[in-house]
């Protein structure tokens, strides 16, 4: 699914990006917001640098800016948290079954958050989704951590208030200690074993893991993700920044599905 930023959607996002303040004293007027967005999304979009942005958007510093003090003042977090509320007042998001997973994104820019693993250096995107494929939570983490280790992270960041009964993941998620921490929470994981398991601690119903079959969804959400060409190479150093695309990729996603 190829998104672009339309009319429509760029409207939304204009009516929930505040203003830029005014000088009483006067100066130099502020910049166009809808330009700065478009911009921003051009850098998402693209993948390129900000020394590339066309002349069409502004000047490549001011947006570059804009984009700095927006993330710095968490507005990308509370409009990914607006769409999500969209999706909620339309139709709902369908959480009877949720899917799990994480990718790695290899960082090229060094900065803060990065681990070190076989693979080099970089970061993990993890998403939870529902049976839609709409994403419900996202987080981005050092790549160090094993994923298992990462879940509990996406309940922190959750768009709905209720949690879904259900979470179905890979293998990477089968662990003991996991479902148990879930299961506190009123939710079962559900995760094939490993190969390693024995047979005295097989805790899985087959008629459970018949919902395993659906798990592409999640991974039919990442390959939409990872569409945004700037969130398959990590290149901003502090990690807020990397997370304010993220978040503005989120929102394009749960927009399409209420503004289409």
């Amino acid at each position: 699914m190829m998104l672009k930023l339309t009319q429509e959607q760029l409207d939304w996002l204009v009516e929930r990006i505040p203003d830029a303040p005014r000088n009483p004293s006067g100066g130099r007027p502020p910049a166009d917001k809808r330009k700065v967005i478009q911009g921003i999304f051009w850098v998402l979009d693209n993948g390129a640098k900000w020394k590339s942005l066309p002349r069409r958007y502004g000047s490549k510093s001011t947006v570059h800016r804009w984009f700095q003090r927006w993330v710095k003042e968490g507005i990308f977090e509370n409009i990914m948290r607006d769409a999500g509320r969209c999706v909620e007042a339309r139709d709902g998001f369908r959480l009877y079954e949720c899917f799990i997973d994480g990718t790695f994104c290899k960082a090229r820019g060094g900065g803060d958050g990065i681990g070190c693993t076989r693979a080099g250096k970089g970061v993990k995107i993890m998403v939870l989704v529902d049976a839609r494929g709409l994403p419900v939570a996202v987080d981005t983490t050092s790549a160090n951590p094993h994923e298992c280790k990462l879940v509990q992270r996406l309940f922190d960041f959750m768009l709905t208030e209720e949690v879904p009964p259900r979470v179905i993941g890979d293998k990477a998620y089968d662990s003991e200690q996991l479902d148990e921490e879930l299961a506190h929470q009123g939710i079962e994981m559900i995760a094939p074993h490993k190969a390693n398991r024995k047979l005295e601690n097989i805790t899985q119903d087959g008629r459970s893991l018949r919902r395993y079959r659906r798990r592409w969804k999640v991974e039919r959400t990442i390959s939409w993700i990872q569409n945004f060409r700037r969130l398959c190479i990590r290149w901003e150093k502090p990690t807020t920044m990397f997370q304010g695309f993220l978040h503005l990729g989120c929102t394009l996603l749960l927009l399409n599905q209420v503004l289409g």
